[in-house]
């Protein structure tokens, strides 16, 4: 077996029996990036350098202290919007192209601290603006199933790299859908936690109510596992929750006899695709096999999530993105006074669609349309989280469809943003709920395309998301299946 296709758990402990070197598994990591990366396009930046010496560091730890933590000399793959000191870090936007951060974020601090082994920074939709890593301000990112298709988005580059072996694992960040929407896609593991679980110190905001950063793994336990190292409060993130993270594996394994299931309706709409749909069902049917307990329940205002969404997440980004004027860091454009510097730098920095939600946003903030606009979301925010609240009180895990469709082709919405956006259709509640979300392969289209199934829980219980997405992916094989490149 190639070194490349391990999965972390698989290469911890080949390396921890020393039958693997940690430098021998970052140059297979990196073969496979030269055989493929030409076409799959995932990274924005690839740190061979840094990787080389991250990787003999940490075969002196091996060495020298026996087993150690999981993530000890395993390459990663980090998106391209989380700071990392001294590498370039461009949230794939010309107005951040020359960006090196002076410092690190929380989560791959920790990583750091862990030994792991940076692999490259991954391509994403610019700002994490976007369903199919189309909006890079640099390059297209092609899903490693078919490569005339796009990988998902935003964390698209993350996504793909993952499926197409050029990582052992990556992290991605989450708005409204950008790890689990590309993790189906793609035919990965893709896990958004607890808004507040993990630290968003160092993550380059785009909506800070609702970004949160996950995993991207080959499967769940390693979801766990990287759950693990950067899950728990950080007084340096004002939205980190005080609260103590479990060991995430402890979950695993356990039997699903009698949790409950709960299957919204609202989730199997005319539009989704019936093969999706198919699948989705087949799968429901497996869990029940296995002795979880369908129930139905009812989440009323999902009709009403996209548009909630796209007026709070666009507003916040107006906010967000104010900071980006060309005077301190990034790409500023020449002007004969302040004013028109501003202008240019923004006009010419930013792209089309991050263009368009600052728009949005500035325009559902402004006098006489705030009351209209941004108050009205926030109170239907509100009831959206009552509806999980709700249906929480009868079940213990609710299961969806992740994505409405399976990875469609490059170019075929990208002059339909409202198409575009009803691709996050089942992810953006969760986001405004702020619970836990893990979507996992379960099964293909005719035409070979992942389908992912969507496992939702309660605040801060990934714990039971986990544990039943593991026993489905044990009694299943879709999470083995590979892309023929």
């Amino acid at each position: 077996m190639e070194l490349f296709r391990l999965t972390v758990a698989e290469a911890r402990k080949l390396l921890d029996k020393r039958e693997i070197s940690a430098t021998e598994l970052i140059n297979s990591v990196y073969r496979r990036i030269d055989a493929v990366e030409d076409r799959v396009r995932a990274f924005i930046t690839l740190t061979k350098g840094q990787a080389a010496g991250m990787a003999r560091n940490a075969g002196t730890k091996i060495k020298s202290a026996g087993p150690s933590s999981p993530m000890l000399g395993v390459p990663f793959a980090v998106k391209d919007n989380m700071c990392t000191k001294g590498i370039l870090t461009t949230c794939a936007s010309k107005i951040l192209f020359n960006f090196t951060p002076p410092y690190e974020s929380t989560v791959t601090s920790r990583l750091n601290d862990e030994g792991y082994v940076l692999v490259g920074k991954t391509n994403m939709d610019e700002f994490a603006m976007g369903s199919s890593t189309e909006n890079s301000g640099f390059h297209v990112t092609r899903n490693p199933w078919d490569l005339k298709r796009i990988p998902g988005g935003s964390s698209g580059g993350s996504a793909a790299a993952v499926a197409a072996d050029e990582c052992i694992a990556a992290l991605g960040s989450d708005t409204g859908g950008s790890i689990r929407q590309p993790a189906a896609l793609c035919g990965v593991v893709g896990m958004k936690p607890t808004y507040g679980r993990v630290s968003r110190y160092g993550l380059v905001a785009f909506a800070s109510s609702l970004d949160q950063i996950g995993p991207i793994t080959k499967d769940v336990r390693d979801s766990a596992l990287l759950l693990n190292s950067i899950a728990g409060h950080d007084p340096l993130d004002s939205t980190s929750a005080p609260v103590s993270a479990p060991d995430f594996t402890a979950a695993l394994g356990r039997d699903i006899k009698g949790l409950r299931i709960g299957i919204p309706g609202e989730y199997f709409i005319e539009g989704i695709d019936p093969e999706v749909a198919r699948a989705v069902r087949d799968a429901i049917r497996k869990l029940e096999s296995l002795g979880a307990v369908p129930v139905e329940v009812s989440l009323p205002h999902t009709g009403y999530a996209v548009a909630t969404y796209y007026v709070l997440a666009t507003s916040e980004a107006s906010s967000n993105l104010a900071r980006y004027d060309g005077v301190k860091y990034g790409f500023r454009a020449e002007g004969k006074d302040l004013m028109e510097m501003y202008m240019k730098t923004r006009s010419q920095g930013f792209g089309a669609e991050v263009k368009r939600r600052i728009m949005l946003g500035t325009y559902a903030l402004s006098s006489g349309y705030y009351e209209a606009y941004y108050r009205k979301a926030l109170q239907v925010r509100t009831l959206i989280k009552k509806d999980f609240e709700e249906a929480f009180k009868s079940v213990d895990v609710i299961v969806t469809p992740t994505s409405p469709s399976a990875a469609f082709k490059a170019g075929e919405k990208a002059d339909d943003p409202l198409q575009m956006y009803l691709s996050d259709i089942f992810t953006i509640s969760v986001n405004l709920a702020g619970v836990p979300a893990l979507s996992v392969p379960c099964g293909f289209t005719p035409d070979n395309l992942p389908v992912g199934l969507q496992f939702i829980g309660k605040h801060f219980d990934e714990e039971s998301v986990l544990q039943l997405a593991y026993a489905y992916e044990q009694a299943t094989d879709w999470h083995k299946r590979d892309p023929d490149l």
